[in-house]
């Protein structure tokens, strides 16, 4: 019964999670371009109140014009609306649904032994590290580096170095999957951190120093800018490590980590071109058109660097076992359950047999194997996620006989 109301719990808080995470990303995007695409009012009364730039524009069968003041308005509004809580929901549900997937369950999900056969305990107290230890040295480089003469460039080159080191480790550490998902979580973190820390509380400062009639120091702006810039590249790449669980061939890879810091490169050069494409329609900007190459280039080359090699041929002996030889092939190609059950039984038995059924899955007789034939393709050999962290070593032959068992009728006589 705890699988299935984990089950349920990961269900409710992906949801959940999947729907603040749209109205961050969202209202993120559109202050983004809006900020882009503000030009100089033309109206005196708006010049006179200290508006520094305007937008028109229609949606919904209306017309909208917002106006920015660049350090204050004239009074402060009756309602003035707060962008927040998009973000901390977002994290919060964000770290639980990391809870239930991945922490709860370490020793499944998390710990891959042929890295580092860790406690879970361990594991678990060096992934919370990488959260909290890569915010803190994110945000002494922006304090040291961020106001200095082109400090946005100094920024951004140790910021992708600190990225590398921990993509690194991460994947050297932990199970592929568990990995990429931990240097999403460890952006998004950072990502709301720059919210919490730096963003609000200037904010706050600014609005409280209108109410007490002072004076506003404009750093409380630009540093609140800054850190909503950096946000906003980081958005791409963590959306891809969210998404790359669902494909194998990238955390599978025996350089993932390579892949995972080339995927967040392309993604935040493609959110680069999509950032200055807003002023160079105003003419502000040159064409940001190398961004989006640089994007797609990467992304091209890691299309044929993944793609898969001519299928291993079928046979296996390494562990003295299973011995699956051509000849034992029925005609026609057809693999015989007799010759997949010993590998079912040596590598998934273990969580889908007579002692355990993990997800209410068992594997050990022909009417669980007929049953559940789509879920065992789709797991071992189309996705590659089964087994977890590959616990029991199943071979790349072997699944290329579970590929073919299936393909050619996945029949269980």
């Amino acid at each position: 019964m705890e699988s299935y109301y984990l089950d349920w719990a990961n269900l409710l808080l992906r949801w959940a999670h999947v729907i603040t995470a749209i109205a961050w990303i969202g209202s993120s995007f559109y202050f983004v371009f809006l900020d882009s695409s503000l030009t100089p009012p033309e109206d005196d009364d708006l010049k006179k109140q200290g508006v520094s730039g305007e937008l028109w524009a229609v949606h919904g069968g209306g017309f909208y014009h917002p106006v920015k003041f660049a350090v204050r308005p004239p009074q402060l509004p009756k309602h003035l609306h707060w962008f927040y809580w998009e973000s901390y929901s977002t994290w919060l549900t964000g770290f639980s649904l990391f809870t239930v997937s991945y922490l709860w369950s370490a020793g499944t999900y998390l710990i891959d032994k042929s890295k580092l056969d860790w406690a879970p305990w361990q594991a678990i107290t060096v992934a919370l590290a990488f959260l909290v230890v890569f915010w803190l040295l994110y945000d002494l480089i922006c304090r040291v580096f961020g106001q200095r003469k082109h400090g946005d460039a100094i920024v951004g080159a140790l910021v992708l170095l600190l990225v590398c080191v921990a993509s690194w480790l991460a994947c050297h550490w932990f199970a592929g999957r568990a990995a990429f998902l931990l240097m999403g979580a460890m952006l998004a973190t950072s990502m709301s951190a720059n919210v919490a820390h730096w963003i609000i509380p200037g904010q706050r400062k600014v609005v409280a120093a209108i109410k007490a009639g002072d004076p506003v120091d404009p750093i409380h702006g630009i540093r609140g800018k800054q850190r909503s810039v950096h946000n906003t590249y980081f958005t791409l790449p963590v959306l891809f490590a969210m998404l790359s669980g669902h494909y194998s061939f990238t955390y599978t890879h025996p350089q993932n980590w390579l892949v995972l810091i080339a995927m967040m490169l392309a993604g935040a050069a493609i959110r680069q071109f999509f950032v200055l494409r807003h002023g160079y329609k105003l003419g502000r900007n040159r064409h940001p058109w190398p961004y989006a190459l640089l994007g797609g280039v990467l992304i091209a080359a890691l299309v044929v660097w993944l793609a898969p090699r001519s299928a291993p041929v079928v046979t296996e002996n390494a562990t003295n076992s299973v011995a699956i030889e051509a000849g034992n092939t029925q005609a026609g190609g057809q693999i015989s359950y007799a010759i997949l059950q010993p590998i079912l039984a040596q590598r998934c038995y273990l969580c889908h047999g007579a002692q355990v059924q993990m997800k209410n899955v068992r594997l050990d007789s022909p009417a669980g194997v007929k049953q559940h034939a789509q879920g065992i393709y789709q797991q071992a050999v189309v996705t590659k996620i089964m087994p977890m962290t590959n616990t029991t070593g199943i071979s790349e032959a072997e699944r290329q006989v579970i590929k073919q068992w299936f393909e050619t009728g996945a029949r269980v006589d």
